[in-house]
């Protein structure tokens, strides 16, 4: 486990202030504020924290409302909106300097059998084949050495998730692309066998690579200079039992943007195939003018 993946484990262990009510600091992504999954994450872990016996979540559905401060805590407030014998539902308020930045709905379920259909894992080059993200980094930064400094601090920074994107771009050369691409991720180390966390990982590491999809058909990226990209909402779906320490193929499309907003897709699968999750995300992707 890398230092970072440890920070990220230490952030989601939630300072406990009294009942339904926790406290969780942030780090510094490179962006202008709180990292969207790091909050999703943390608010999910603030959820589990209310819920007993073995259930577990299979969906949860958040919007973000404010962007984040790096450098203050943030408070989550849980609602304890509804405990049923198979389904248990939570509200969740992310609140900083008094005001929520994130609300969000999740439900956890008790273990139980059904009915079972899936789509196909699509055939994609497996990553044991496949450059890691920080080597791509590298390689990209020397062919555009002009680049901002902002971006240098982007793509050097360390993560707590691996990434080895199936096709990979230069994404400082903007290219016009098709609006799907597909990426497998792991955490970056062995993670306790806690379901929960695993579920928490995961969830935090949704938030990454998602919008750039909508993105791709129009030339332009995060690091595009007259873009003003941020995540509008995001939900998940669990399916199926979780490792977030082992290789998953995050497969991702863009079937819409429109009116300054676009709409991606993601599904999760294991490396038996077995579709995981389901994730989408509306982003705002408004055209500003440069700035200097």
């Amino acid at each position: 486990m890398n230092r970072i993946l440890k920070d990220l484990v230490k952030l989601l262990n939630l300072e406990t202030i009294e009942d339904n009510l926790f406290r969780g600091e942030s780090r510094d992504l490179g962006g202008k504020s709180v990292f969207g999954g790091q909050v999703i994450g943390q608010a999910l872990v603030a959820a589990t924290r209310t819920v007993g016996g073995e259930a577990l979540p299979h969906s949860l559905h958040a919007y973000f409302l404010r962007p984040g401060d790096m450098n203050k805590p943030i408070v989550y407030e849980v609602d304890r909106v509804r405990d049923g014998r198979s389904f248990t539902t939570r509200r969740v308020q992310a609140i900083q300097s008094g005001q929520p930045i994130l609300s969000m709905m999740t439900s956890f379920q008790r273990p139980e059998t059904g009915l079972e259909h899936q789509s196909p894992m699509p055939a994609v080059t497996a990553p044991e084949q496949l450059k890691p993200l920080t080597a791509l980094h590298s390689q990209w930064l020397d062919e555009v050495p002009d680049a901002p400094e902002r971006v240098h601090i982007a793509l050097t920074r360390e993560v707590a998730i691996e990434f080895k994107p199936v096709t990979p771009y230069n994404p400082l050369k903007p290219q016009n692309l098709p609006p799907t691409q597909a990426i497998w991720f792991r955490a970056a180390g062995k993670l306790p066998d806690d379901p929960l966390l695993h579920h928490c990982v995961l969830a935090y590491a949704t938030d990454f690579h998602l919008l750039s999809t909508a993105v791709r058909p129009h030339g332009k990226t995060w690091y595009s200079g007259d873009m003003a990209i941020a995540s509008i909402d995001h939900a998940i779906w669990f399916h199926r039992p979780i490792r977030a320490d082992e290789w998953l193929l995050y497969c991702m499309d863009s079937p819409t943007a429109q009116s300054a907003r676009g709409l991606s897709r993601g599904l999760i699968y294991d490396r038996n195939g077995l579709l995981v999750a389901s994730v989408i995300q509306e982003n705002l992707m408004r055209e500003v003018p440069p700035q200097d």
